[in-house]
């Protein structure tokens, strides 16, 4: 389970700090709603070890991860700027998501290939990204945060600009990644998105 407990945290200047609580169990999708700045990226950068809070604690099977550097925690994170090496190629760019020195076994890159298959860019493999659409940029993201096979998945707006078709097909594979177990945060403007994979909705 995580749980964010009376985690407050506000930027310099910020009158009202923000305090964020909720939990939530493997296998479930909590959508994070609200109003631009109303902290829903601020939250996920908290939740990845990106940001110190000023006090409260985060949880994971009822241990502190607060003090967790973000490699240590057991979660991925995929936001709104797909952060792809533009010098690497798309198999190298999700391979990196696997083995960052991308040792790669030939089970890992049997993973991508079908992974690639499942977002629809089963060609794609050998291209870089600036060959890509900016909807196809943000399937390979999504793609590699997925392969990191954490627990957690901490997704920022992660179907922005995609056509209705891909949007259909990643809602299947996070609705796949929950069935699987996989806990997914996702802070979505999207009321679709929120229906289609939300058990529960913290609203900001």
């Amino acid at each position: 389970m995580l749980e964010v407990k009376n985690l407050v945290f506000a930027y310099p200047g910020q009158e009202a700090p923000w305090n964020f609580n909720f939990t939530a169990k493997p296998g479930q999708c909590i959508a994070i709603h609200g109003a631009s700045g109303s902290g829903k990226s601020t939250l996920m950068n908290l939740l990845a070890g990106f940001l110190e809070p000023q006090s409260g604690d985060i949880l994971w099977q009822d241990k502190s991860i607060r003090n967790h550097a973000p490699w240590q925690r057991p979660m991925t994170s995929l936001f709104q700027e797909h952060n792809l090496f533009e010098h690497l190629s798309v198999d190298a760019n999700i391979g990196l998501g696997i083995h960052p020195g991308l040792k790669l076994t030939q089970e890992n890159q049997h993973a991508i290939e079908l992974g690639l298959q499942s977002v629809g860019l089963s060609s794609f493999g050998s291209r870089l990204p600036g060959d890509l659409s900016g909807g196809q940029r943000q399937r390979v993201a999504l793609l590699r945060a997925i392969l990191r096979k954490q627990p957690v998945l901490l997704l920022d707006e992660p179907l922005t600009g995609l056509d209705s078709d891909a949007r259909d097909l990643l809602r299947q594979l996070l609705l796949e990644q929950k069935s699987r177990g996989t806990l997914i945060v996702l802070a979505s403007h999207d009321q679709e998105d929120r229906q289609v994979l939300a058990d529960s909705v913290c609203s900001l």
